[in-house]
């Protein structure tokens, strides 16, 4: 099992561009895999799709992806385009990872899309995508796009596998139908290992199989304890888990729950900072120093 380990970056991690560059400079060198950007409209966090070539471009080894970037909303022929050019001109190295988005009513009215909708417009555009990445034109007439003999250029040169977000039991059941790999978020590791046979019996009965190794979390942490408000708004979201056990606090704890994920078969973690990072190249060498020999 190829164990890797990548890093997500928030908005507030990158809101000057040389704070920017920094981590993805710290990433190339540290030996990191990969780099992570959310996607939130009305949040400070860069666009993806910008940020994510601006990092392909100034490195030659990590992965760059989404975690995750949010498919409703969005013109299916220019979202095939972008992912398309990522995937080229980073030498293969684009990881898109989608999800609905969260709830949250700017979101929904930036994208023009209803709540209500996000689901079924998912179900029908992550398909398309598959085929304008590879048919040379796409005819398709759905609920939400018609299209009579369109095409996309220019296609990427090997396949582009799609991971997605999620953990309510329809979104599991759509990795195992559609997806191509499983991202976990604001998970426990038991919790993880619970939800993998869901994916996996819905990808049997739609024929399909997802690769053992196409299994992810992202890892959240943090240096001191969470604060009494943060930690009640994580534990709203999670009423099964303590807060304070969902987010390990200090490196040691990381590496153990990094560890924790690949005993259960989860063996691609993005490590993401909870609160604001004041130096960035310290804190890349410290996770570096405690979890980057864990990568096989």
């Amino acid at each position: 099992m190829k164990v890797r380990i990548g890093y997500g970056v928030s908005g507030f991690a990158a809101a000057a561009p040389s704070g920017f560059a920094t981590i993805v400079d710290g990433l190339e060198d540290l030996g990191f895999d990969s780099l992570w950007l959310s996607e939130r409209i009305g949040a400070h966090g860069l666009d993806p799709i910008a940020a994510l070539s601006f990092a392909a471009g100034r490195t030659t080894r990590i992965k760059v992806g989404t975690s995750v970037g949010v498919l409703p909303g969005r013109n299916p022929s220019i979202v095939a385009k972008q992912w398309a050019t990522l995937s080229l001109l980073s030498d293969n190295r684009a990881l898109p990872a989608f999800g609905l988005g969260v709830v949250d009513p700017n979101e929904q009215q930036a994208l023009h899309i209803a709540r209500a909708d996000r689901g079924p417009q998912f179900d029908e555009m992550l398909p398309l995508l598959r085929r304008l990445w590879t048919e040379p034109s796409v005819t398709h007439h759905g609920r939400y796009f018609h299209y009579d003999d369109l095409r996309v250029e220019p296609k990427p040169t090997k396949p582009l596998d799609v991971w997605l977000g999620g953990k309510a039991p329809g979104e599991l059941r759509r990795v195992g139908r559609v997806g191509d790999g499983w991202l976990a978020s604001f998970a426990m590791p038991a919790e993880c290992e619970a939800s993998r046979p869901v994916i996996d019996e819905a990808a049997a009965t739609a024929g399909r199989t997802i690769d053992p190794e196409h299994f992810g979390a992202m890892v959240f942490y943090a240096h001191d304890p969470l604060p009494a408000a943060v930690a009640e708004r994580i534990g709203a979201r999670n009423p099964d888990v303590d807060p304070n056990d969902l987010v390990p606090v200090g490196f040691d704890a990381v590496r153990r729950r990094c560890s924790e994920f690949v005993a259960v078969g989860f063996s691609k973690l993005i490590l993401v900072p909870f609160a604001p990072v004041d130096d960035w190249r310290r804190e890349l060498e410290a996770a570096a120093a405690s979890v980057v020999d864990l990568q096989t």
